[in-house]
């Protein structure tokens, strides 16, 4: 008998005092009623685990068998050996470097060096962490725009002596890990991220002085801005249910790297904005299904005053 498993870009999240919401490839949030169903045995029979009950041909448990049901219908899972064939024939992403042929290498030196040129020298130091679907296409358009980029790991951030930092994420943020990479404007290194959130990508604007918005705001922005603020905040939190993953392909890897590049390009070189939002006040979110690109203003959370004493 085929087992099943939730669909890319489809995760479920227990939410606190709530049960179980799923989050949809379009990324947006639905609560499931779960009735009398074993929370537990649902999530594994989700994430494709090979259980009793799966292999049964007389399912005991009802109430399970129906929300497997109502999800399958929904368009929320896919079969596991296919999931599994398409992982294996796969491409791999945008990872690895690629050479330049040995009768252009001349040439390319030289429009290498025309680049830095243009790159300001007090700017030039970039330090690149993540996840390398992504950070490798990105220091290698970075390295050619004229930049200095080099790979570090997260403990770099608070002490770091880099121009601008860059993360990115094949996945959400967990909370806290860009706490310390926050601070980092106060200090006037500029600060620069993105993240995956099933089939979305969020680019976040360039932080880079005291009052700019940092990733704390846009949680923050995020959270008040939909109804859905519980689950949001518990698939952030963790843990989430998933099934066969969401893979970055070739295009949208490059797609994200070209974007990142060109706005620390243009935060180096302080090139004028030409869009219809200051690139430090946009958020950048692409649809990875259709490298759609949209374009959301958003702005710093300002400090919330203490209460003067006698107004308590």
């Amino acid at each position: 008998m085929s087992r099943s498993q939730l669909a890319p870009g489809v995760e479920v999240v227990a939410v606190d005092g709530e049960g179980l919401a799923v989050r949809t490839p379009d990324g947006e949030f639905l609560r499931v009623r779960t009735g009398d169903a074993d929370i537990d045995a649902l999530r594994s029979r989700l994430a494709g685990a090979a259980t009793p009950e799966t292999d049964a041909t007389d399912d005991s448990d009802g109430e399970l068998a129906r929300l497997v049901a109502a999800f399958d219908a929904a368009g929320y899972l896919t079969d596991v050996e296919n999931a599994d064939a398409a992982r294996r024939t796969t491409p791999p992403g945008a990872t690895g470097s690629h050479g330049h042929p040995a009768d252009t290498e001349d040439a390319t030196g030289q429009a290498e060096d025309a680049r830095a040129d243009a790159w300001p020298a007090a700017r030039r130091d970039v330090l690149v962490l993540g996840d390398p679907v992504l950070t490798e296409p990105l220091t290698r358009l970075l390295r050619e725009a004229g930049a200095a980029p080099r790979t570090g790991t997260p403990g770099e951030t608070a002490a770091t002596n880099a121009a601008a930092v860059v993360w990115c994420l094949d996945g959400p943020v967990p909370d806290g890990l860009w706490d310390d990479a926050d601070r980092l404007p106060e200090r006037g290194v500029a600060w620069l991220r993105c993240h995956r959130e099933g089939w979305q990508a969020h680019l976040e604007p360039v932080a880079a002085a005291p009052g700019d918005v940092t990733s704390a705001h846009l949680r923050a922005r995020r959270l008040a801005a939909t109804p859905a603020h519980r689950e949001l905040a518990a698939y952030w939190s963790g843990p989430r249910t998933t099934g066969a993953p969401v893979r970055l392909t070739t295009p949208a890897a490059a797609l994200l790297a070209a974007l990142l590049a060109d706005d620390l390009t243009r935060w180096a070189t302080d090139a004028p904005d030409t869009g219809a939002l200051p690139a430090r006040r946009r958020l950048r979110r692409v649809d990875l299904r259709t490298l759609t690109v949209t374009e959301h203003p958003v702005l710093p959370v300002p400090d919330v005053a203490r209460i003067p004493v006698a107004a308590r």
